[in-house]
Formats: structure tokens, C-alpha cells, sequence
């Protein structure tokens, strides 16, 4: 895969699927390749397998690698197909030149969560992995602790695609554009579909999103109005999903994935909890507000569905 069909792609959606559990806990093979079956039949320009709204961090090393095989294999090339990886550099390698071998198109390096990371050394993180394995790389900045320098080296290494700008620090990311003026660099904005028109307006291209896995049609007509300068449009349309993101953001972001995968349960995909540190489930109040805001959209009426067993000690949640 060409870092200009990479590039191209990723001034689409890049759509972030779930990872769902079966009953055991387990991770559930089936439903997973329906969901990326629904979302490659949509025509989602970039499917990130592993990313954050996959629980990259709470899945084992063996459960990443059979997310990207069953995402890879449910795609079957209809999409683009990138394998997220991160951790310690040398996992991170291996796990990128097994999804290449496996048939991943490109790979998105999540940005080092060390505490004690150095700015310049999360840099040289990415170009490492960059150097080791041989296709197109994303770089996800998640941090604006790296300086414009560091950022810049990244995003112009040979085999760098483009950068997953993650943070709402838009003058730093309008000086990269600014600074880049004239090279490859690709930047996209990070932070789904409320944040894009912002990104736009300073110049990124194409948007991350975890809405892919419950109304992905809602998704493209934003992007498709984005891409036609129609920012009416992509105003009323960013209005109707702003319950929706704004559940996501609670308790610290702790609620992001919660609230994508409860909704997928309302409309037919059992996926399960989502695993510690993130929230397991929505309490009954939070699910009735998302209830209404999917008939507002006119996603398939919620059936009854009985309460997660989320087999953990749920007392201390209660405290929150």
C-alpha cells in the first residue's frame, strides 16, 4: 500500500471499531466481523482496528493481535485496514510487522502513555517504529508537550502518512500546517466529528470516529459536507450527535467507549461491557437519555435488552 492511497484514505473517516466480548469475557470472533462487516458495507474510507475505541490498553498482546486478524479478515480489502499498535518499542515493532505480514495497510502508533516519557523521546518512539516496519505509519498525538520541532520530524519521516492530531490545541496544530507548508505531511483531526469543522478551518483533512459503529451514514454526510465548504450543513448535522459526544466526554473521557458500545447494544450488537479502568456500563438514567437520542436519529427503535453481568465488583462505581 502507497503512502499516497494511505494519504488519501485517511482524508476520509478513519473509523475506530469496538472490540466486543462474549459472555465469557472473551473476545466475541463473530460479532466483531459483523461489525466491521457494517461498517466496511457503509463505505468508511479507513477502518482503525486496536484503536482507543477499541480498548487498545485494556486488551492483552495476544487479543490485539486477534482484533487485527479478524478485522483484517471481516474487511476482506473493501477498506483501508490499519492496525493499531503501541506499548514498549519492541512490542510495538513485532505487532506492526505481524499486521503487515497478516495484510494490514497501514499502521497507527499510539503515542507512549509513560509518565515519564520525554517529549523528544516520544518523537524518536514513532520514528523508530517508523524506520522498523515497512508500511505507511500514522502517528497519534495525543499530547501537545512535544514541541513544533519534534512534531515536524515525525510527520515529515519518509514513511510517515499522516498525524492523528489528538489534542484541542489548534495554534499548534495550525503552526505544523503552517510549517509544513510545502511537504507531504498529512494532518488529521483526532478528535471525531464535533472537533472537525474546527480542524478544517486551519487546515487538516478528514476525521477519526467511534460514531462509525452506530451510524455510519450519519458520519459520512458530515464528512461529505465538510468536503463540499458546506458549514451550515455540517453545523445542523454536528448538532444532532452533540448528546451523544458530550456522554462520551464524562467522567474524564472514561465514558468514551461506554457509551458507543452501549448503543450498539440497543440496536442489536450484544459486545458486552467495556473492560477496568474505563466504565463497564451507563446506569439506567444515561441509557434512557441515549435511547432517545438514537430514535432522534432514527437508528432502529432499542429492544429490550437485560442488564450487562459485567463480572466485576461494581461497588466501587457506585461511589461515583
Amino acid at each position: 500500500m502507497s503512502l499516497k492511497k494511505v494519504r488519501a484514505a485517511l482524508e476520509g473517516i478513519s473509523g475506530v471499531h469496538v472490540t466486543p466480548y462474549a459472555t465469557s469475557g472473551d473476545i466475541d470472533g463473530p460479532l466483531l466481523g459483523r461489525i466491521i462487516d457494517r461498517i466496511a458495507d457503509a463505505g468508511i474510507h479507513n477502518i482503525v482496528s486496536a484503536g482507543n475505541t477499541g480498548e487498545f490498553y485494556a486488551l492483552t498482546a495476544d487479543e490485539v493481535r486477534a482484533v487485527h486478524d479478524g478485522a483484517i479478515e471481516a474487511n476482506a480489502g473493501r477498506s483501508l485496514l490499519t492496525a493499531g499498535v503501541g506499548r514498549s518499542l519492541k512490542e510495538a515493532i513485532e505487532l506492526g510487522r505481524r499486521a503487515r505480514d497478516k495484510g494490514a495497510d497501514a499502521l497507527m502508533v499510539h503515542q507512549p502513555l509513560d509518565p515519564f516519557a520525554a517529549p523528544q523521546a516520544q518523537a524518536a518512539y514513532f520514528k523508530a517504529i517508523a524506520d522498523a516496519v515497512d508500511i505507511p505509519l500514522i502517528a497519534y498525538v495525543r499530547s501537545d508537550a512535544m514541541s513544533l520541532g519534534d512534531i515536524l520530524s515525525v510527520a515529515n519521516h519518509p514513511n510517515v502518512a499522516g498525524v492523528k492530531f489528538a489534542t484541542t490545541n489548534l495554534m499548534l496544530l495550525s503552526e505544523c500546517i503552517r510549517s509544513s507548508t510545502g511537504s507531504t505531511a498529512l494532518w488529521v483531526c483526532g478528535l471525531a466529528e464535533g472537533w472537525a469543522p474546527a480542524f478544517y478551518a486551519v487546515g487538516a483533512r478528514g476525521f477519526t470516529s467511534g460514531l462509525v459503529n452506530v451510524d455510519p451514514a450519519r458520519s459520512l454526510a458530515i464528512h461529505a459536507a465538510l468536503e463540499a465548504g458546506r458549514f451550515d450543513r455540517v453545523r445542523e448535522l454536528v448538532d444532532t450527535i452533540a448528546k451523544f459526544e458530550t456522554m462520551r466526554t464524562r467522567f474524564g473521557n472514561g465514558a468514551n467507549v461506554t457509551v458507543v458500545k452501549e448503543a450498539l447494544r440497543l440496536i442489536g450488537f450484544p459486545v458486552g461491557p467495556v473492560r477496568l479502568p474505563g466504565l463497564p456500563q451507563l446506569d439506567d438514567s444515561d441509557r434512557a437519555t441515549l435511547a432517545e437520542v438514537l430514535r432522534a436519529w432514527n437508528v432502529p427503535a432499542p429492544a429490550p435488552v437485560a442488564r450487562i453481568d459485567a463480572s466485576v465488583d461494581m461497588a466501587p462505581l457506585r461511589q461515583i
